[in-house]
């Protein structure tokens, strides 16, 4: 056997180990939990209607969830009334928890929709949908939340 054939054999090996360690490093997470602890309409001086969002983060995981940016929106009777995205967040502990403010602005064309909508079905309940796109720093994969529920009129 020839000292290049032997060359070739380990760095393939050495590849192949190299490639079985980054994959071993992207640790499955369980998807965080959100829940809603305020919403707030905010003062503007001109423009469309914005929001102030603040959104309980728990971190199901052993390590940190260092998020780099949230793409959210809110949707009502499938009407995609509330968007925002945000890239200020706090690093949430593993194990714990963090309150995240994101601002939001309205729909107008969608929520005059809604407004049709609601004055022909009174008596349906409003189907509510939360949506957020949460991406990291680092290897972790992205994650993808939804809450969904209904608010009775």
């Amino acid at each position: 056997m020839s000292w290049r054939c032997v060359c070739d054999r380990v760095l393939f090996v050495v590849l192949v180990a190299m490639l079985a360690s980054c994959a071993s490093l992207t640790a499955e997470l369980d998807p965080p939990k959100v829940s809603l602890e305020s919403f707030r309409s905010l003062p503007v001086a001109s423009g469309p209607p914005r929001f102030e969002i603040k959104i309980r983060v728990i971190n199901p995981n052993k390590q940190p969830l260092d998020i780099a940016g949230i793409s959210y929106s809110i949707e009502l009777l499938d009407r995609e009334v509330i968007t925002g995205v945000a890239n200020v967040i706090p690093v949430i502990d593993g194990y714990g928890d963090g309150v995240v403010t994101l601002e939001a602005g309205l729909q107008l064309i969608e929520i005059l929709r809604l407004m049709a909508a609601l004055g022909a079905s009174q008596s349906d309940p409003l189907v509510y949908r939360f949506s957020a796109k949460i991406d990291f720093n680092g290897l972790v994969p992205t994650q993808r939340v939804e809450e969904s529920g209904e608010i009775k009129l």
